[in-house]
């Protein structure tokens, strides 16, 4: 049982590793772009929601493993089904790239960034016929990063030395996947949740979800009032154009 209610039954083995890497929902140590409007334990809050989406979202996937690679101490909130093991030592890069050395076949990793992800958005990575003739799958961020990277034989070194956390880490890193001989597919363009706003719309995307669900409550507005926020803000992104 999860903090945040039941957790899915596991779905049915697949060929892939699915990964997902994060950071244990501290106060102070996750999520601090959100503060303000959020105070740190706000935050920490919403960190746990989201994580505990995409943890129910890997649990429905056909995956070999799923796997929590994981910055920090897991509790009761780890649902059953999912190992976990510590994130290695030193920059985004070199821990990602370790979180691929683990594994010795086909792996998907995604972030705890994009609670707004479903079993259907990662269907094409995790199908049967997913590394016929493709060697990376990639899922480009709106900020210029990337939210999901498979490679059907994980090699640490395609990710060491991209450079993190800036406007180019997407382009950079697809490039290399590119430059190695290895025939890539993408997957939707997703935003990640950094600011409040990103928030609002991502729980607007899915409102459903537990990450709406506490999102409402700290901001005193139902999922269907964040809805009609983020819609308004496109809206008015729109006229500005």
């Amino acid at each position: 049982m999860s903090a945040y209610g039941p957790i899915g039954t596991l779905a049915p083995l697949g060929p892939t590793d699915v990964l997902v890497i994060a950071k244990e929902p501290v106060p102070g140590r996750v999520k601090t772009r959100l503060c303000p409007p959020f105070t740190p334990a706000e935050a920490a809050e919403l960190a746990a929601a989201a994580l505990a989406d995409t943890l129910e979202t890997v649990l429905a996937l056909p995956a070999r493993r799923r796997v929590l690679v994981l910055d920090g101490r897991p509790g009761a909130w780890v649902p059953p089904g999912v190992e976990v093991v510590p994130q290695s030592a030193g920059g985004l890069d070199e821990r990602l790239a370790a979180a691929f050395g683990r594994c010795t076949g086909p792996a998907l990793l995604v972030g705890m960034d994009t609670p707004q992800i479903t079993p259907a958005l990662l269907a094409p990575a995790l199908a049967p016929g997913a590394w016929e003739r493709c060697d990376a799958w990639f899922g480009p961020a709106e900020d210029g990063g990337f939210w999901a990277l498979g490679l059907a034989h994980p090699d640490p070194a395609l990710l060491r030395g991209v450079p993190m956390s800036v406007p180019e880490t997407g382009a950079v890193q697809r490039r290399r996947l590119v430059e190695a001989g290895l025939a890539v597919r993408d997957l939707p363009v997703l935003l990640d949740v950094d600011t409040a706003p990103d928030a609002h719309r991502v729980a607007a995307e899915a409102p459903e979800g537990r990450f709406a669900a506490v999102l409402g409550r700290l901001t005193g507005a139902g999922a269907g009032a964040e809805a009609d926020r983020a819609g308004a803000g496109a809206e008015a992104r729109m006229g500005a154009r």
